[in-house]
């Protein structure tokens, strides 16, 4: 089975997405800043949105809680994810506003809790879908803002995935990427990584950003670089802790 279709990973994600500080973390841990990533990675594209902006895409979205931050900022968000069981738990809090969930504790101890989309935002605005990020449909359209939140080191052609998103996305428009850069043959044969790894021919090393620059190519300006924590509750003695490298990119309007 998937991991992403189990209940315990889609019980996690619930809990990165949308636990509070009291949910997540066990008395004693200072470990805040890693606290509501997809918000964050949100705030990224909001802020660097072009004027006029009405469409964005969420690729990779999981259980969907920055789509629905997005939708502050845009008329129409899409969120795109490969796993069925995460994108009918985004359904049900666009249509419901809650979902119960279980958060392990210890064992076979669990914790009921509430995921709840937050106020003030406009899930009306919001679909869901599920989808491939390396073979989207061709009737997607075009948006104004991409975000691609920890997704490319999970797929099995990377580089497929940003060459379609030059054609999703307006000129002027920006894409927010944010990696941990973790690649892994379970995921991504080597051959395909985008970083962590030597260049043809043994002529030094490719990190990351090297590999997301030469595949967007000259119509693509960096314009900003910055780092986000990240952090996913496993149970109350086990946390993965992650460090996302940020890149914020411009399509060229000419």
């Amino acid at each position: 089975m998937n991991i992403y279709e189990t209940d315990r990973l889609l019980a996690e994600y619930l809990l990165f997405h949308y636990g509070s500080a009291e949910e997540i973390l066990s008395p004693g841990m200072e470990l805040r800043a890693g606290l509501e990533f997809p918000r964050r990675c949100a705030q990224w594209v909001l802020r660097h949105q072009a004027p006029g902006s009405k469409r964005a895409l969420d690729l990779g979205c999981a259980v969907g809680r920055a789509s629905f931050e997005l939708s502050g900022g845009f008329e129409e968000v899409l969120g795109i994810d490969f796993s069925a069981s995460f994108i009918r738990a985004a359904e049900r809090l666009k249509h419901e506003g809650q979902l119960a969930y279980e958060r392990v504790d210890e064992g076979r101890i669990r914790t009921v809790l509430q995921a709840q989309v937050p106020a003030g935002l406009e899930p009306g605005r919001v679909s869901f879908e599920q989808g491939d990020a390396c073979h989207l449909r061709e009737d997607l359209g075009e948006f104004d803002a991409i975000l691609m939140a920890n997704l490319l080191c999970r797929l099995p052609d990377p580089q497929a995935c940003l060459e379609r998103s030059r054609s999703l996305l307006r000129r002027g428009g920006v894409m927010v990427l944010t990696t941990p850069c973790s690649w892994m043959e379970e995921f991504t044969l080597p051959e395909k990584w985008l970083g962590g790894r030597q260049a043809e021919e043994g002529a030094g090393e490719v990190r990351t950003l090297e590999g997301i620059r030469e595949v967007l190519g000259d119509s693509f300006q960096l314009e900003m670089l910055a780092e986000e924590p990240f952090l996913i509750r496993e149970h109350a003695r086990k946390f993965q802790w992650g460090q996302a490298q940020v890149s914020v990119w411009r399509l060229s309007d000419f």
